[in-house]
């Protein structure tokens, strides 16, 4: 079995999958060792929805713009201050987590979790691909999973044994993320040097010509994320948020 290292070094997204079934004493194994990660206060403020249902399977994709369809589970990890306000009624306490730091505490422990789950699925020969549009469509994603209120989906994967051996994603180099001791705000040189390796990159390159763009950040700004879509997306992540109950900031 390769170590934790060669794992993360070799990682790479997974789009197509065998119709090979995840055996449950794996899955179960995988899922222990999300609950093994780190979190604040070691109180868990997460569940973790197991979809392995060809319907609800097929649900799920549509909702995620048709990604993750032959995949034999999708794993949705969500914020949840539902459970942990359970527990403190029937202790006869308050409910005091019902705002925007444990959604932020909430996603930190979800996100620590489902990257537990995604080294664990490579180490067992499954492979994986993090769906963004958990974040897109949040409200029909919680209606699916019948989310109740106090639960915000917030990192989705689809999994299962690989049907392809894609090529690595290109990543920037240590010194475009790393900061020794303090942040160090960037030259335009040291911008153009960071974003080389990604501009290079055949696949980013060839995306430029097909959309007939001048340069790749133009591909992110103008047709992958453009400003109205992250505006619009912004509110509706928004107001599903308060409608889950998360946003009661008043004392």
């Amino acid at each position: 079995m390769q170590n934790a290292e060669e794992i993360m070094l070799s990682h790479r997204s997974i789009r197509k999958f065998q119709e090979r079934p995840i055996e449950p004493e794996k899955m179960d194994r995988i899922l222990q060792c999300g609950t093994r990660a780190s979190n604040t206060g070691n109180m868990q403020i997460y569940s973790i929805i197991v979809t392995q249902d060809s319907d609800n399977i097929k649900a799920l994709s549509k909702l995620h713009f048709g990604q993750g369809a032959s995949a034999p589970a999708f794993i949705t990890v969500c914020v949840d201050v539902n459970r942990y306000h359970h527990w403190c009624r029937l202790r006869g306490c308050d409910e005091p987590y019902d705002n925007f730091l444990w959604l932020m505490s909430g996603t930190v422990d979800a996100s620590l979790a489902a990257q537990n789950i995604c080294i664990a699925a490579e180490a067992e020969g499954l492979g994986f691909c993090y769906l963004g549009t958990v974040l897109y469509n949040t409200a029909a994603i919680a209606q699916l999973l019948d989310l109740p209120r106090g639960v915000v989906p917030v990192v989705t994967l689809c999994m299962g044994y690989p049907a392809e051996q894609p090529e690595q994603s290109e990543r920037l180099p240590l010194e475009g993320v790393v900061h020794q001791e303090k942040y160090h705000d960037y030259s335009d040189q040291q911008i153009n040097d960071i974003h080389r390796i990604r501009e290079e990159f055949p696949f980013n390159k060839e995306m430029v010509r097909i959309n007939k763009t001048d340069n790749l950040a133009q591909i992110f700004t103008q047709i992958r994320y453009p400003h109205k879509d992250n505006v619009a997306i912004s509110q509706a992540l928004l107001d599903f948020v308060e409608q889950a109950g998360m946003m009661n900031n008043k004392l």
